[in-house]
C-alpha cells in the first residue's frame, strides 16, 4: 500500500531533498522520521530512513576524521578501466586470494577473520580490455541494518560498482552464505536479478514537467496517478522510467531510495578441498537456487577455474568492443570503446565526440554487424562486438 503520508511529513521530505550537506540532510531526516505515522504501511520507509541516517552519520564522522587527522586508508575507489566490479563475500571466503590471483594487487591474506578492513583494487585483463576489481570488507548478517561499522560503506561500494563478483566458501554452508549476502543487498535496494518491476526517477529543472516513459506494464495505477503522487511530494520536473510490472508502491519507493540492478556472478571457492561427488552436488544445488547467475567452481589455492572468470565477467557485464578508425588511416585504434550491448552508431558517435552528430553523414562498418566490409550505415545501425567504425561528416567538425 502507498504510505499515505500526511502533508507535514511530505513537507519534511522536501526539506531533506533540498538539503545540501550531510549535516543538513541528517537533521531533515530526523524531522521527517518524527512525522511518519507508525503502521504496517510505513515499516519499510522507517527502516530505510534509519539506514540512511546511519549512512549520513558515517559520512559526517569520516569527514570529521579527515579534517582532524588527514590521510589514511579510504573507502572511496575511483573507477578505472572499462568497468568496476566489487568482490563481495563473507569473512574467510577467499576474496583476497581471488583478487591476488586475478590481478596485480597485493592484498593482505590471512586466516584471521575480517582481515580486509578497507577496499583493495586491482586490474583484471581480458584480451584488450581492463576491468577494475575491488575487494571490499566482509559481508555479515545485518550489515544493511548497521550490524558492523563498515556496513554502509560496503553497500555504497556495491551500489556504485558496475557489477558484483560474489565469492562463497564451498566448505562452509555455501547456500546459507549466498542467502545472507543477497538478502542484505536486497534490503539495501541492490538486486542481483532484475526485480519484477522498478522505477527510476531523474529529478532536474531541465525537465519542464513530469515526463513518464513506460517501458513495462502499470499495475493498478495510471500515468495520471503517478503524476499526482509525485506532485504530492512537490516533484514537478522529472523524467520517470518504469520497467517491468510497476505499481504505485514501486513509484513511491523510488522517491525515497535508489533501486539498482547489478549484474552478478558467483565464484564457488575452495573447490580443491572437496571430493568430486560432494562438489558436483553443491554446484547443482547452487545453480538450481540461483538459475539466473553464472556459477564458477574455483580454487584460489590451485588456480582451478579462474581462467574462466575474465570471459564470464565480460558476458555478465553485457558489453561489446567497438574500434574507431579515422578515414585516412588503414588501421583502427587498438584501444576499444567498451559500450553496452545493443548500442547503435549514434551511441558510438556520442561516445567518440558528441559534436560529430550535427555533422554526421554516414559511417562505414567492418566486422560482425556489416553485411560486407566497409558497409555504409546510418545512425540507427546496431553494432556488435568487434566492429570497426569509421565516421564521415558533411563538413569537418571544429
Amino acid at each position: 500500500m502507498v504510505t499515505n503520508l500526511p502533508a507535514e511529513a511530505k513537507a519534511k521530505w522536501v526539506k531533506y531533498s533540498d538539503a545540501r550537506t550531510p549535516e543538513e540532510k541528517l537533521k531533515a531526516l530526523q524531522e521527517f522520521l518524527s512525522t511518519i505515522p507508525k503502521h504496517k504501511g510505513t515499516e519499510n520507509l522507517v527502516y530505510w530512513v534509519r539506514r540512511r541516517m546511519a549512512e549520513l552519520r558515517e559520512e559526517i564522522e569520516d569527514r570529521r576524521a579527515k579534517r582532524v587527522g588527514g590521510g589514511g586508508p579510504s573507502f572511496f575507489i575511483e573507477k578505472e578501466g572499462a568497468a568496476q566490479v566489487a568482490i563481495l563475500g563473507m569473512t574467510l571466503s577467499g576474496k583476497s586470494s581471488i583478487l591476488s590471483r586475478l590481478t596485480n594487487a597485493k592484498p593482505q591474506i590471512g586466516d584471521t577473520p575480517f582481515t580486509t578492513k578497507f577496499p583493495v583494487p586491482g586490474m583484471l585483463i581480458y584480451e584488450d580490455v581492463q576491468f577494475q576489481l575491488v575487494e571490499v570488507p566482509a559481508i555479515v548478517k545485518g550489515i544493511s541494518e548497521g550490524a558492523i561499522w563498515w556496513g554502509p560503506r560496503v553497500l555504497g561500494l556495491a551500489r556504485n560498482a558496475d557489477a558484483l563478483m560474489t565469492v562463497i566458501d564451498l566448505s562452509n554452508d555455501p547456500l546459507r552464505q549466498l542467502e545472507v549476502i543477497i538478502s542484505e543487498l536486497n534490503k539495501a535496494g541492490i538486486y542481483t536479478v532484475k526485480p519484477k518491476g522498478y522505477v527510476i526517477i531523474e529529478k532536474s529543472k531541465a525537465y519542464q514537467k513530469i515526463r513518464i516513459i513506460n517501458l513495462g506494464k502499470l499495475v493498478g495505477c495510471t500515468l495520471d496517478d503517478i503524476r499526482k503522487l509525485l506532485e504530492s511530494y512537490r516533484i514537478y520536473n522529472a523524467l520517470v522510467k518504469t520497467y517491468g510490472e510497476v505499481t504505485l508502491d514501486d513509484v513511491e519507493r523510488s522517491i525515497f531510495e535508489n533501486i539498482s540492478y547489478k549484474p552478478t556472478m558467483i565464484l564457488a571457492n575452495k573447490s580443491d578441498i572437496l571430493d568430486e561427488h560432494v562438489l558436483d552436488e553443491l554446484l547443482r544445488s547452487i545453480k538450481a537456487e540461483y538459475t539466473q547467475l553464472p556459477v564458477i567452481a574455483t580454487s584460489a589455492k590451485t588456480g582451478y577455474g579462474l581462467n574462466e572468470v575474465p570471459r564470464t565477467l565480460f558476458k555478465v557485464l553485457n558489453v561489446i568492443r567497438i574500434y574507431a578508425k579515422e578515414p585516412n588511416n588503414e588501421s583502427p585504434s587498438p584501444k576499444p570503446l567498451v559500450l553496452r550491448d545493443g548500442v547503435t552508431v549514434m551511441d558510438a558517435v556520442k561516445h567518440l565526440r558528441n559534436e560529430l552528430l550535427q555533422y554526421f553523414k554516414y559511417a562505414k562498418i567492418w566486422g560482425p554487424s556489416a553485411k560486407y566490409p566497409g558497409e555504409r550505415v546510418g545512425l540507427e545501425h546496431r553494432l556488435m562486438d568487434g566492429d570497426v567504425i569509421e565516421v564521415h561528416t558533411r563538413i569537418k567538425a571544429v
